[in-house]
């Protein structure tokens, strides 16, 4: 009994290893929050993906997927460092969790100087969305073999209440408009009551007529979950060096710990 009286942990000792295995599981947490999110940007938000052309768009989905999964990976390892309190592997957190933090101060910089360059203009981003939505528009819409993309158009023109990439009128140089026997002036999607033809008629009465069309529509989406994605790494970070804090106290007590 003595030999284990001489091993206890101090309560200092005890009260860090519980509170650094409740950060793990709010860590933990977090990265299932964060995976979440990523898939549902590649499930949920496909459609609109696919509509710009964009690799950036499916990558920043695949990379908020991948940190979530290395969050996740890195709270149970630190799980596992607290509960059986080895020095060497509560190390392995320590680096897992440094890099973690500065890739997420790097994101959420990141994130917020292309959210303060590009608004309210964003060239950059308005020049791809503008290239790419437009063509795409025009040229695949209700074209054979193009059925994912006719949806994808219907559904972010219901969603956003929006006709056309840039007004209206760009439903005039469209391949389908053009159609021999098609008499529509516009998708029946961008009917604020949409029902079978009545996209004959493109009075403001009878279609949306957003200024600035689904371009500037999907581009304010598309920033607003960039921001706010940049706001939670950052705060995320911040969070983490209360984490990394603990591992550090809890690491030298262990030390000095006889065993």
């Amino acid at each position: 009994m003595e030999a284990q009286g001489g091993n206890s942990l101090s309560c200092g000792t005890i009260c860090l290893k519980y509170l650094l295995f409740l950060f793990n599981i709010l860590f933990w947490l977090a990265g299932g929050t964060v995976l979440a999110v990523g898939v549902w940007t590649m499930v949920g938000k496909s459609d609109y993906i696919s509509l710009l052309n964009a690799s950036s768009y499916s990558v920043s989905a695949c990379l908020l997927i991948a940190a979530g999964v290395i969050v996740i990976v890195t709270g149970i390892i630190g799980c596992c460092a607290t509960l059986k309190e080895m020095k060497s592997l509560l190390v392995v957190y320590l680096v897992l969790l440094l890099c973690i933090f500065l890739l997420e101060i790097i994101a959420g910089v990141l994130a917020y100087i292309t959210y303060q360059e590009c608004f309210p203009f964003c060239y950059q981003l308005d020049k791809e969305l503008r290239q790419n939505l437009k063509v795409t528009m025009q040229q695949k819409y209700q074209q054979p073999g193009e059925e994912s993309i006719t949806q994808a158009v219907d559904k972010l023109q219901q969603e956003f209440q929006c006709c056309g990439s840039h007004n209206s009128s760009d439903w005039s140089n469209s391949v389908w408009i053009q159609s021999a026997g098609n008499e529509r002036l516009v998708p029946d999607s961008c009917c604020k009551s949409p029902s079978d033809l009545c996209g004959l008629r493109d009075h403001p009465s009878n279609i949306y007529k957003v200024e600035g069309g689904c371009i500037m529509q999907l581009e304010e989406f598309i920033l607003s979950q960039l921001y706010i994605i940049g706001a939670v790494g950052i705060g995320i970070a911040f969070l983490q060096l209360v984490g990394m804090m603990f591992t550090c106290c809890l690491y030298q007590n262990l030390k000095e710990d006889p065993y």
